[in-house]
C-alpha cells in the first residue's frame, strides 16, 4: 500500500468525531478529511483557540489516525453562487447573516480565508471544497447564452477567489477545487479555464474525483495527466451510469438519487464503474503521493459495510510506483559480463 486511505467525514456529519474516529479506524482507515461541518472542524473555533487543533489532532492520533486535508464544500459554494433559501440550510449562522446574497457572497469569501489560515494551524496543507458558480444556470440555456456571458462568470470567479488564494499562499496551503457539477469548473475544459482565469495561481488546483466525470463522458485519466502539478488531492468515489430504465437522461429528470429510472448514481467503491486501476497507474506516473480519501455515498447500501469494503478495495488497488525499469536488471547483467570478460 503505498498511500494513506483517509475517509470525508462530509457524509458522516451526524455522527460527533468522537464517535466516528473509532469507527473511521474499526472500518480499516488511516485517517481522515474533516469537513468543516458537523462537530468535525469548525473554522471560528480554531482561530478563537489555541487548544482546539490541539485536541482535535490528539483525538485522532489516540486512534491511530491522520488528517491530511480539511473540507469546506459548503461555505466554498456560497463564494460565487447565486445565492437562494438552499443555502441557509448549508451555511454557518453567521456566513448567512440576514441572507443578502451579495453580504453571503462576502462573507463566505472571508470564512474561505480563515478556513486557510486554520487549517495552517492545524497542520494540514490541502482544504478542499467548492468554488459554486455564477454561470452554472446557464449551461444548457435558452435563450442562447454568449462566450461573453460566461466569460463574465469566470472574471467573477476571479475576482472572488484571488485574494482568497492570496491568503492561502501567505499560509502555505493549497486550495483543491472538486471538480463537479455546479462549479466553475465541472470538466477538463471548464478547469483549463479556471486556471487561466486566477492567471495559474499556484494555490489553486483540484480535488480530483472521477464520479463526477464519467458519467459526463469526460476522460477522467486524462484529467489527471492533463492537470499532473495541480492535483493536490484524491477522493475514491465510484459511480455508474446507462443503468437507468431510459426516462432520465443526464441531467437527472429531477429524481433523487436512489431512484431506479435514473441514468446514472452513485456506487461504494469498486462497485461501479470507474476504472481505478488506471487512476492509480496515472497517480503513480504524476507522481502523486497524497491520501486516497474515501468519499462513501450509495443511497443502497448500508454505509458502514460501504465504507469497510470501500477501505479495503482501495489498499488492495493501490501499489508503489518501482523503482526502476523491470528490465534493467538485464542491463545490469550486460554490463557485469563486459567487466568480467
Amino acid at each position: 500500500m503505498a498511500r494513506p486511505v483517509t475517509l470525508f467525514t462530509g457524509q458522516w456529519a451526524d455522527l460527533p468525531l468522537v464517535e466516528l474516529a473509532p469507527l473511521a479506524r474499526g472500518m480499516g482507515y488511516d485517517g481522515l478529511e474533516l469537513a468543516c461541518w458537523g462537530d468535525h472542524f469548525n473554522v471560528q473555533e480554531a482561530l478563537a483557540s489555541e487548544s482546539y487543533a490541539k485536541d482535535k489532532r490528539a483525538l485522532l492520533e489516540k486512534h491511530g489516525l491522520r488528517c491530511f486535508a480539511i473540507g469546506s464544500h459548503l461555505v466554498g459554494q456560497a463564494v460565487c453562487d447565486l445565492i437562494d433559501e438552499r443555502h441557509k440550510a448549508i451555511l454557518p449562522a453567521h456566513v448567512w447573516g440576514d441572507g443578502d446574497p451579495e453580504g453571503v457572497r462576502q462573507r463566505a469569501a472571508r470564512e474561505m480565508q480563515d478556513t486557510a489560515r486554520a487549517a495552517a494551524g492545524l497542520g494540514v496543507k490541502v482544504v478542499t471544497g467548492f468554488t459554486g458558480s455564477s454561470v452554472w444556470h446557464s449551461l444548457y440555456a435558452f435563450p442562447p447564452t454568449s462566450q461573453e456571458y460566461w466569460e463574465q462568470g469566470f472574471r467573477d470567479f476571479a475576482q472572488r477567489w484571488k485574494p482568497i488564494l492570496d491568503t492561502f499562499e501567505s499560509v502555505g496551503v493549497n486550495f483543491a477545487l472538486e471538480v463537479h457539477p455546479t462549479e466553475i469548473a465541472f470538466d477538463t475544459a471548464s478547469a483549463q479555464r479556471a486556471v487561466e482565469a486566477v492567471a495559474g495561481h499556484k494555490r489553486f488546483g483540484f480535488n480530483f474525483d472521477p464520479s463526477h466525470l464519467g458519467y459526463q463522458g469526460v476522460d477522467y485519466v486524462k484529467f489527471l495527466r492533463t492537470f499532473h502539478d495541480r492535483i493536490y488531492h484524491v477522493h475514491m468515489k465510484d459511480v455508474w451510469w446507462g443503468k437507468g430504465d431510459g426516462t432520465v437522461g443526464v441531467f437527472g429528470g429531477h429524481t433523487s438519487f436512489g431512484d431506479a429510472r435514473r441514468h446514472w448514481d452513485f456506487r461504494s467503491v469498486g462497485r461501479g464503474m470507474i476504472d481505478f486501476e488506471s487512476i492509480i497507474v496515472a497517480l503513480n506516473d504524476i507522481g502523486y503521493a497524497g491520501p486516497l480519501s474515501v468519499e462513501w455515498e450509495d443511497s443502497r447500501m448500508d454505509r458502514v459495510h460501504g465504507a469497510t469494503e470501500s477501505a479495503a478495495y482501495s489498499k488492495r488497488l493501490d501499489f508503489k510506483p518501482a523503482a526502476g525499469a523491470f528490465d534493467a536488471v538485464f542491463d545490469k547483467a550486460k554490463q557485469g559480463g563486459m567487466a568480467g570478460s
